[in-house]
């Protein structure tokens, strides 16, 4: 995929979108000298570092191999592209930018499906973002009874099972994920479970090859795979369509996520893309965070005891609450550690904007830079015993500001990890309340790291009622 652009000095660039990372990178015979950055010399004129990639089995897996190699500032090659990798939370307080107003979650999804990820000045994006993170906000308050709902539904088919029978955990945690973000994001025609099973099928075409077929172009060799993959956008471009200009006629009591954006006075198109994004990313990261945090569960068995406890103590045998929700301390801190232990979301990036310096190092302009999430989530650095799942460790106040730098709490927390906060809180408050989760004997789950890391294979738990 490419398009040719014309910049204001009248020299013609060539746009294209590489890999499941996102951005639109500016292709140029450059110079194969990495500016004095350690790191490694393209595998191929060509592509590249592109086939290491590939031989490692995954972006992160390469990454971590690298900085193991050559440092906390590395660097390798996109093709004809300079890309620099950070990997300690030193060198990335030196890049990161408070004052930016674009999510680079959002910017690498947009690029990957062509849309425009900045359409205005600095004031208009800070506008639009302020609007989407009030979206979500509204969103999750004026639907927490329905996130209760679909939470309550689970238990319900995991209470009528027999103690022996095994669950397909990844299957049920992506169908809560879908219900939940379909209903509250796009409204009640989701109510209609054959809506929520079409949305899940084009979701998963549009999302594998976001995972898979930017990273080797195999979908562009594939005019098969191609056609399914255009089709099933289109498809989910349409339901938007029909929906934005459903909510924009009409009045409604359910106040939904496209609503705050259809009432901010943006655009058709703008409001299109943001939906599309939101629904997207908050259903896979929704279903990972649960499913992870579920299987950690299962395998800390007194980590599972004691958030049990505080759900027995902040709930007691009352109705569940948004405020009560808001107590749960430990909880919180069990799903970041969930998010540190499973690398949810193992990678980010930003383009240079102008000439930086990291270290020693200077960062020409318009470099790729690589948040290297998933090398600092496990850096023995910056975390004790970085391979143990252990939530006590955000007792700590560093190690939540370390947490909150790396955008996964506070004000740089991406909307879709916010909204799968809550939904994960509202189903383990739901499901241990009434079960106690068990592991399958034997079962080793192996991970797949991608945009956000999943199993490679279906996860399986038992459950036993606690009453």
């Amino acid at each position: 995929m490419a398009v040719t652009r014309m910049l204001s000095d009248g020299s013609v660039v060539t746009l294209t979108i590489c890999y499941k990372l996102f951005c639109c990178l500016f292709v140029y015979q450059a110079s194969r000298q990495a500016a004095g950055i350690p790191g490694i010399t393209p595998t191929e004129e060509k592509d590249g570092n592109l086939p290491d990639i590939v031989n490692s089995g995954s972006l992160h897996e390469f990454l971590v191999n690298l900085h193991e190699r050559y440092g906390p500032v590395v660097s390798f090659w996109f093709g004809r592209r300079l890309v620099v990798s950070l990997g300690t939370v030193d060198v990335l307080k030196q890049h990161i930018n408070p004052n930016k107003t674009l999510d680079p979650f959002e910017t690498m999804l947009k690029s990957l499906l062509r849309y425009q990820s900045d359409s205005g000045n600095m004031s208009e994006n800070h506008m639009r973002k302020k609007l989407y993170e009030n979206g979500v906000t509204n969103c999750l308050r004026s639907n927490f009874a329905l996130l209760l709902k679909l939470s309550e539904e689970l238990l319900d088919k995991w209470l009528s099972y027999p103690e022996s029978q095994h669950v397909p955990l990844c299957q049920h945690m992506l169908g809560f994920a879908m219900k939940s973000v379909t209903q509250m994001v796009m409204g009640s025609t989701f109510e209609d479970e054959q809506e929520v099973i079409r949305f899940q099928k084009n979701h998963g075409t549009v999302w594998s090859e976001i995972g898979k077929g930017f990273l080797d172009g195999s979908l562009d060799k594939s005019a098969t795979r191609k056609k399914q993959y255009e089709d099933a956008l289109m498809q989910l471009e349409s339901i938007l369509k029909k929906i934005i200009k459903e909510r924009k006629g009409g009045n409604f009591s359910q106040h939904i996520f496209i609503d705050s954006l259809v009432q901010g006075n943006l655009n058709d198109q703008q409001i299109l893309e943001d939906t599309m994004i939101f629904s997207l990313a908050s259903c896979i990261i929704t279903a990972k965070l649960c499913t992870w945090a579920v299987c950690f569960l299962t395998t800390y068995e007194e980590i599972q005891k004691k958030l049990y406890e505080e759900i027995d103590q902040v709930l007691g045998k009352g109705p569940i609450t948004s405020e009560k929700i808001e107590e749960l301390r430990y909880c919180r801190q069990v799903l970041c550690e969930t998010v540190r232990t499973a690398k949810l979301t193992p990678v980010s990036a930003r383009l240079q904007d102008i000439e930086g310096k990291i270290d020693k190092f200077i960062i020409p302009r318009e470099t790729l830079v690589l948040h290297a999430l998933g090398v600092v989530l496990q850096d023995p650095g910056t975390w004790s015993s970085p391979y143990k799942f252990c939530p006590e460790r955000f007792d700590d106040d560093s190690a939540m500001r370390t947490f909150c730098l790396l955008g996964f709490s506070g004000a740089r927390e991406c909307p879709e990890l916010r909204f799968a906060y809550m939904a994960a809180t509202v189903l383990l408050s739901v499901l241990l309340r009434r079960l106690q989760l068990l592991s399958v004997q034997g079962q080793v789950i192996e991970t797949k790291y991608e945009l956000v890391t999943s199993s490679k294979e279906e996860a399986w738990i038992t459950v036993s009622k606690r009453y």
